[in-house]
């Protein structure tokens, strides 16, 4: 509303009827957007020191809907923060420097993220094969952990890609009353 303040670290820039943007504080900084639909959509540098603003961002638009308890919610957190560090990687793989998208839109029965990237692309099918979490093996593996842990604790994962860039979809659903993970 014309006259409020923006919260702290945060610079009101309104780009019109609908939509309320802020800018995080800093140079080349992310914009952060609530359309009028409840869709949030944040542009962030394909920078690690972002990955928090997008946990906080994400987990807190989850926290609107009373349906997600505290066990599903950081669920979300971790997987938006995988898909967008796949992102942020995939980016500085390719070399490009323009601003990684998330958007969150939080229906009536799901909510539902997608981390947009303008990396190379890459094949889902060909992700290396490595050992289960529990088993010794897997600590000699520092990483590769993220694609798996989408599809196990998303209720649905997409991946589309191509030369252009990635589109990872996540869908976590509401449980209705009474029912259980």
């Amino acid at each position: 509303m014309p006259g409020t303040q923006a919260p702290a670290g945060l610079r009101d820039v309104r780009p019109g009827p609908g939509v309320r943007v802020a800018r995080v504080s800093g140079r080349c900084g992310g914009c952060v957007g609530v359309t009028a639909k409840g869709i949030v959509e944040l542009l962030i540098p394909a920078r690690a020191e972002y990955l928090q603003l997008v946990r906080t961002v994400v987990g807190e638009a989850a926290a609107v809907d009373s349906s997600l308890d505290a066990e599903r919610i950081a669920d979300l957190r971790l997987v938006v923060s995988e898909a967008a560090t796949n992102a942020i990687y995939a980016q500085a793989a390719a070399g490009v420097e323009d601003r990684i998208v998330v958007r969150c839109n939080l229906a009536a029965e799901q909510i539902e993220i997608e981390v947009n990237d303008r990396g190379a692309g890459f094949d889902p099918d060909e992700v290396r094969s490595l050992p289960a979490a529990e088993s010794p093996k897997r600590l000699e593996h520092e990483s590769g952990l993220g694609i798996s842990l989408m599809r196990r604790l998303a209720d649905e994962t997409t991946i589309e890609t191509s030369v252009d860039g990635t589109v990872v979809r996540l869908v976590v659903r509401f449980l209705a009353t009474g029912d259980e993970t």
